[in-house]
């Protein structure tokens, strides 16, 4: 890769992933000077859908993907990945927490991109804790200080953990302050509990459907609130419980791709469905082909 220059600040991208660490050893404000001369888009295109990636796992201490436990490990191999992926064809976008995002706006793969920061990390993979889900990633004032399109929270609610009101509250102070900021307030909501330490979501439409009515209650104001949903059976039963912009989340499926991605355009269909958010599931195909697994995702989405 080599170095590119940004047009509007004059600010040199990284030529390479190696160069990164040197970026921010000495010339750490150059990350400022990129968010500020970061060249923006409209929300949507002229089909109204939207195709982002997704990288936020490694910050809750989830490493795994496509059935490997540490596939997520090695920082170079998933920028490599990630510079793949964003730079395909139809890609509108990046959900991530700040060191990643940083790493590829100094790459220079966010221009004319949309980026939505990732908040709420504090529910580590595992923890007794889990379900406190604390907002240890972006706060809102750095999504607005950064000029991002909006943040991305994770609600996961077990009616048995005291931990959820907790993060049900700051849930819904994130969306309030989003909203007063016009900026999107993007919601992923699950009903879980634990099962032999581990929690586990529940994906019965009926589990969604009660999710999303909490979710989409929460905050002072919903004229900015997105749904980040799974695809589950009874979509169409599920996307009736909303009138709210959705993506649909890719996850790390069980089943086969050719399964996987049928599913996505059935409901893809729907009222409401406005584009898919995908991470490791494109990052990391069973046949390691980064560029064909996110081209297939375009084509079902555009």
């Amino acid at each position: 890769m080599s170095t590119v220059t940004d047009a509007t600040s004059g600010t040199p991208f990284a030529g390479s992933i190696r160069e990164l660490t040197q970026i921010r050893s000495r010339d750490p404000g150059r990350i400022k000077r990129l968010l500020a001369a970061r060249r923006k888009r409209e929300v949507f295109g002229p089909d109204g859908q939207l195709m982002i990636i997704a990288c936020d796992h490694p910050a809750r201490g989830a490493l795994s993907a496509g059935g490997k436990a540490t596939a997520m490990a090695s920082r170079t191999d998933l920028l490599d990945r990630l510079v793949t992926a964003l730079s395909r064809p139809g890609v509108d976008g990046l959900l991530a927490t700040a060191d990643i995002a940083e790493d590829l706006l100094m790459l220079g793969v966010l221009e004319e991109k949309l980026v939505f920061a990732s908040m709420n990390r504090g529910g580590l993979q595992g923890a007794v804790f889990e379900m406190d889900d604390r907002n240890t990633g972006y706060d809102v004032q750095g999504t607005i200080d950064a000029g991002f399109e909006g943040a991305k929270m994770l609600l996961r609610i077990d009616l048995e953990d005291p931990g959820t009101l907790a993060t049900l509250e700051r849930c819904g102070q994130a969306v309030s302050e989003l909203n007063r900021a016009e900026l999107i307030a993007m919601v992923e909501p699950f009903i879980s509990s634990r099962f032999g330490g581990k929690v586990v979501n529940d994906l019965s439409a009926d589990a969604v459907i009660k999710s999303m009515h909490i979710s989409q209650g929460l905050g002072a104001s919903s004229a900015y609130t997105w749904m980040k949903l799974p695809v589950v059976h009874e979509m169409e039963r599920v996307m009736d419980a909303t009138t709210l912009p959705t993506l649909l989340l890719g996850g790390d499926p069980d089943s086969a791709p050719d399964e996987t991605y049928a599913a996505w355009q059935a409901a893809l269909a729907l009222p409401s469905v406005c584009g898919l958010v995908v991470g490791r599931t494109l990052l990391y195909p069973a046949d390691d082909d980064v560029a064909k697994a996110v081209d297939t995702a375009v084509s079902l989405v555009r």
